[in-house]
């Protein structure tokens, strides 16, 4: 490596690492780390050990990114100085010194650039995910248990546990609709980038004059806030049923009448749960489903008016295609958001779908 591509490369990642401090807001990072210490050092601090631990958890979080900035902004200079001796007067055992701790520190860069990534408040929540089929029939819906078999590959690739809390099966094949508690860290902060339609294009395995069929699936994606947020739900806003659950082959859930389906009428939302073993249990997971996703929508209800006044033209609604999976004529899944593509489509059908995500997070702050 040329010293001229090494002082490029330093000026493009000292840019970049400008570019993540002022996304992360290091000044009321720095704040809050001073009010969670204080916390801390309070009296009966350890009366409520889960809450205690909440706190020092976010507050290691927040100590992590900030030392990490300082540490790569500190590294960074010392190799612009360095640089600068080296334009003056070339010494070529410190310029390998250079070349090689430049090389690692990319690494580390990137390390960071993910935590930055995942600092949102609900990144590390557990994800409540839904599957639903398109018009299409037996084709969408078949499609619909493709992508349920997806995310289930994508959770086992990453030890998250996946618990089915609705599941309805389709009459000929595939589903009706699924919906997932994914629980482990950062669930939610990497599965939000699934959020949106998904497009099929293959032979149909369901048309017997083997014809190209193009299907769609909805993915949403919400936070499980469980009990810790507050929001006020008038009862007589909640109409509530029970049900027999159903589910393929009676390996997904309890097949009893204790299956609960709760709609919120102001909103049209609507939270199922046939997960548990009570009617009692299903009727309580619902109910936090459907707070979770209320309190959803608040946020993107906030977003957006955040949004309007500072002009932007970012599209965040629900019903935006997000990916295509093309099968026949040729083999490609494609991002329509960031670009991104990969020819291995069995592989991304599998769960290998970090590298999709990775560039969609990485498209929220350039």
């Amino acid at each position: 490596m040329e010293l001229f591509e090494i002082r490029q490369g330093i000026d493009h990642y000292r840019s970049r690492l400008e570019q993540l401090g002022e996304s992360l807001d290091l000044e009321k990072k720095e704040a809050k780390i001073s009010e969670l210490q204080k916390q801390m050092e309070q009296d009966g601090f350890w009366d409520d050990a889960r809450a205690a631990q909440k706190v020092i958890n976010e507050c290691n979080h927040l100590k992590d990114l900030v030392e990490s900035y300082k540490k790569l902004e500190e590294t960074f200079e010392s190799f612009a100085q360095t640089a600068a001796i080296l334009k003056e007067e070339m010494d070529q055992d410190l310029m390998d010194l250079l070349e090689e701790e430049y090389n690692e520190s990319l690494k580390t860069f990137e390390d960071f650039e993910i935590k930055v990534l995942l600092s949102h408040e609900y990144d590390h929540s557990n994800a409540i995910l839904e599957i639903h089929p398109g018009a299409g029939g037996t084709e969408s819906q078949d499609w619909a248990e493709m992508l349920y078999r997806m995310y289930s590959r994508y959770a086992a690739r990453h030890n998250y546990k996946v618990t089915v809390l609705d599941y309805l099966a389709g009459e000929e094949a595939g589903i009706k609709s699924v919906s997932m508690l994914i629980e482990g860290d950062l669930a939610y902060g990497y599965l939000k980038a699934e959020k949106g339609v998904h497009r099929l294009v293959r032979i149909s395995p369901f048309d017997s004059g083997g014809r190209r069929h193009t299907s769609f699936a909805s993915v949403d994606v919400v936070p499980q806030f469980n009990n810790e947020i507050e929001i006020e739900i008038n009862p007589n806003d909640l109409e509530i049923d029970t049900h027999r659950a159903s589910g393929a082959g009676g390996q997904h859930i309890n097949k009893t009448d204790s299956a609960v389906r709760i709609v919120h009428k102001p909103t049209g939302i609507t939270a199922t749960c046939q997960a548990g073993r009570s009617q009692h249990e299903n009727r309580e997971q619902a109910m936090l489903i459907l707070k979770s996703r209320l309190y959803q929508l608040q946020i993107e209800e906030q977003e957006a008016k955040l949004a309007a006044i500072k002009g932007e033209q970012k599209r965040i609604e629900w019903g935006s295609q997000i990916r295509s999976y093309v099968f026949q004529p040729y083999r490609m899944v494609k991002d329509l958001r960031t670009g991104y593509e990969v020819g291995n489509v069995q592989a991304a059908m599998d769960g290998d779908l970090d590298g999709f995500i990775f560039a969609y997070l990485k498209s929220q702050i350039e």
